[in-house]
């Protein structure tokens, strides 16, 4: 109905009508309890974020952007004071994150850069790296310092991902160099659009030297590339990309997430491309992920080790804010300005041996993966479980 109203919104003329057509439903993927209880689980903790569950399918149960805001306001018309506590609040109530929002993958990047590496340059994972805490290049006195002041030692590709070792990253990448390992990381999902039935997707970007010279014209540099083999710099991705980065990892298919099942009585059409890993790589990749959560010294170890399902994933602490290399030792994620502090991500799937459900959080300026994502993830799990879903 198109209608000619008065400034406080009351009708005075209706001058169009459209009478609706019957039989135009849409049944959606969504578990609404599922979703709620996620939603209030936000709300509880007071965490601003996303958390997606989706099978590996690409059937979306839950998605879910936190805070979100009651669409009943704007019924009648809203207020002044309503509408600008809504437009004011830096949380973006109004911004549907996980389709429309961009931040550094951090290290849940990792395994698809080990398998960027693996695709890119022949033999290039086999051999061990030495973690001393840091690397320089050439002559520069910086360091590219390991979140690990102390370093990790020697390190090979499963150590890599369950202790997250970022000195193995930086050497590999300098071998592989960015041009190949963006090429790579597109195709597995990232830095491009998902296809989600939902509408203006975000792309996001996996940089590499073309892209920084069309945005800023200016040449790429060396330690740009050793900062983007951790999901740093100018990389940047939505929450929808890793849940479906991660569904690839866990089953080497390439799905297109769904979140409508049925539209006019017909089934929608889960579309998915089968990628090749190597065999060895990409069990040592998946071995890797289960030890992250069920291994002592695994960065999700605490908060996912008692579930009733085995869990396999990846944590992530993307950094907003650059750390001055005067400073010796970090200081903690809590004694920063909130803004300041890193985004908190955890990224997963279950079962670890037969892959159903992916589960990705992200807590924004949560400061570390493990303690603030991984539970809202282990309660995740722990409903699915109780509801039957693992049956």
């Amino acid at each position: 109905v198109v209608s000619k109203v008065t400034a406080t919104n009351k009708e005075v003329e209706v001058l169009k009508e459209v009478k609706p057509k019957d039989n135009k439903n849409i049944q959606l993927n969504i578990d609404i309890n599922l979703q709620q209880m996620i939603y209030e689980r936000f709300k509880t903790s007071k965490e601003v974020g996303v958390a997606i569950v989706m099978r590996t399918n690409g059937e979306i149960l839950s998605a879910v952007s936190y805070p979100s805001y009651d669409p009943n306001l704007f019924v009648g018309g809203i207020g002044i004071k309503e509408w600008r506590a809504l437009q004011n609040d830096l949380a973006h109530p109004f911004t549907n994150k996980f389709i429309h929002a961009v931040y550094p993958p951090g290290s849940t990047v990792k395994m698809g850069m080990a398998l960027a590496f693996s695709k890119s340059l022949e033999g290039v994972l086999e051999t061990y790296e030495q973690c001393n805490g840091f690397i320089k290049l050439g002559k520069s006195k910086h360091k590219f310092r390991c979140w690990s002041r102390w370093g990790h030692g020697s390190v090979g590709l499963r150590k890599s991902i369950r202790e997250s070792c970022d000195v193995y990253y930086y050497n590999k990448s300098l071998k592989v160099g960015i041009n190949a390992m963006a090429k790579q990381l597109r195709s597995f999902g990232l830095g491009v659009k998902t296809g989600i039935d939902l509408p203006r997707e975000y792309n996001g970007v996996i940089p590499d030297k073309a892209w920084k010279m069309k945005r800023y014209n200016q040449s790429w540099y060396l330690g740009e590339t050793v900062i983007s083999s951790i999901g740093q710099g100018y990389s940047s991705i939505t929450p929808m990309q890793l849940v479906r980065h991660t569904a690839l990892i866990a089953t080497s298919k390439l799905v297109t997430p769904r979140i409508a099942r049925n539209i006019d009585g017909n089934l929608t059409v889960t579309k998915s491309k089968y990628i090749y890993f190597k065999p060895h790589h990409i069990r040592q990749i998946r071995q890797a992920m289960t030890d992250v959560c069920n291994i002592q010294g695994g960065t999700a170890f605490k908060t996912m080790k008692d579930l009733p399902i085995v869990v396999a994933g990846k944590t992530g602490t993307s950094q907003v804010s650059s750390i001055p290399q005067s400073t010796k030792k970090r200081i903690k994620e809590s004694e920063l300005a909130y803004y300041l502090r890193s985004h908190a991500w955890i990224t997963t799937y279950a079962p670890a041996k037969n892959p159903k459900y992916i589960v990705t959080v992200l807590v924004e300026h949560g400061g570390h993966g493990g303690s603030v994502a991984g539970p809202i993830a282990a309660d995740i799990y722990s409903w699915l479980h109780a509801n039957q879903y693992f049956n």
